[in-house]
């Protein structure tokens, strides 16, 4: 049965114990219930359980499932929601969030600055079933107003976008959006839900990939949704558990275990990021430094009101273009190449020629995403070590 989940409790001890389900064994690790199907007393049962299912009752895999749901019931509580569904992937929780909440004839505003993938559904996917789509400037609070419209029915944006790191306003876009009558979702996986209560800013929808620091380890794929009951369970959920973007009960369990250290790992990262970057600052190889407690980032004073520290990422633009960039990442040592992120592993990768690799070399420019751009995922390594490797490669471009 669940246990008792106190809201007084702080965020370490939500990590650590929030939405536990004990067997009859008394498991002080929570148990993987790898199964896709459920056992019921009599035909009766099955027929009241399919009117209306308990909070601690399942039916299928695809639509729930104990191991699932003590990770949905314990991110719900660090992000103070009122709840959560779990999904396959990151791009599940995207692809389901936005595509359960729209139909033809509706109208979406978008934060231009989007990982690639987002940009695909928000930009291609969307429009070929009848949605219209405006994309702005998303640090511009007046383009906000400006785009939104009668027929608005939700806004997007990624809190910290990727790779480029601006920061927007996410209260101001919330009080925009809310006008209009319309929802809010935030992509919220480069602020992280240790630095960021983005509910709490005014946001209806957030969306993770847990692969990212809540795995944080390279293990699994998967991804969450949060926000209301009402736009969970009657919204999202009905899309989610009949088109099968479900998570797998042992990703989910892997992620239960990311929990616990999320905290630690986190503001460790954070703080070795904030190092480096103020390290590497005016380094003469790089045209700039990007990371959003800098003094030099455009938004550094809204991301100390909306952050407790700037996350894990920080990017460098280093001169000489693609060859440069390609011959500082083929000198780095310690850090790997690699397009995830949030691990704990330190890794790097070349938006340009993987992760928004299909954008015209106008886009990319629009965005701000040079040919010298790399993005830098700072991992656990002692940072001392890390800022010689870069340092070094540095060198070597």
């Amino acid at each position: 049965m669940p246990n008792t989940t106190s809201d007084t409790w702080k965020t370490k001890t939500k990590l650590v114990h929030a939405g536990t389900r004990r067997s009859q064994y008394g498991e002080v690790s929570e148990a993987i219930f790898l199964t896709q199907g459920f056992v019921y007393d009599n035909a009766e049962a099955a027929e009241a359980r399919f009117i209306k299912t308990g909070d601690d009752e399942f039916i299928y895999a695809r639509y729930g499932n104990p191991t699932v749901r003590m990770f949905e019931e314990r991110i719900a509580a660090l992000e103070g929601a009122e709840d959560a569904f779990a999904t396959a992937s990151g791009m599940a929780a995207v692809n389901g969030a936005l595509f359960s909440a729209l139909k033809a004839g509706d109208h979406v505003v978008s934060a231009k600055a989007l990982f690639g993938s987002c940009l695909y559904i928000i930009e291609t996917l969307l429009p070929r079933f009848g949605v219209e789509v405006t994309f702005v400037d998303g640090t511009d609070l007046d383009a906000w107003r400006a785009a939104v419209r009668p027929d608005t029915k939700l806004c997007f944006l990624e809190a910290l976008s990727n790779p480029t790191l601006e920061v927007i306003d996410i209260a101001g876009v919330a009080k925009i959006t809310h006008k209009n009558n319309a929802l809010l979702m935030v992509d919220n996986v480069f602020a992280t839900p240790i630095f960021q209560r983005t509910l709490t800013l005014g946001a209806d929808v957030v969306i993770y990939s847990a692969t990212k620091h809540i795995d944080g380890q390279g293990r699994c794929l998967g991804g969450v949704v949060l926000g209301s009951r009402e736009f969970i369970r009657k919204t999202l959920e009905p899309y989610l558990k009949h088109t099968g973007g479900a998570l797998s009960p042992f990703s989910a369990w892997v992620m239960l275990k990311g929990l616990e250290t999320l905290d630690l790992r986190c503001n460790a990262q954070a703080d070795a990021a904030l190092t480096l970057a103020q390290a590497l600052e005016g380094h003469p190889k790089l045209t700039r430094t990007i990371y959003p407690s800098l003094a030099s980032h455009p938004q550094q004073a809204l991301a100390a009101r909306q952050m407790t520290k700037g996350g894990t990422v920080l990017s460098l633009d280093i001169k000489g273009g693609r060859d440069g960039a390609f011959r500082f990442l083929n000198a780095l040592q310690i850090i790997l190449i690699s397009n995830n992120l949030g691990d704990a592993k330190s890794l790097v990768t070349h938006p340009a020629t993987t992760t928004h690799q299909r954008l015209t070399i106008e886009q990319r420019q629009v965005l701000g995403i040079g040919d010298g751009l790399v993005r830098v995922s700072i991992g656990l390594e002692d940072v001392d070590d890390l800022l010689a490797d870069i340092l070094d490669a540095l060198d070597s471009a």
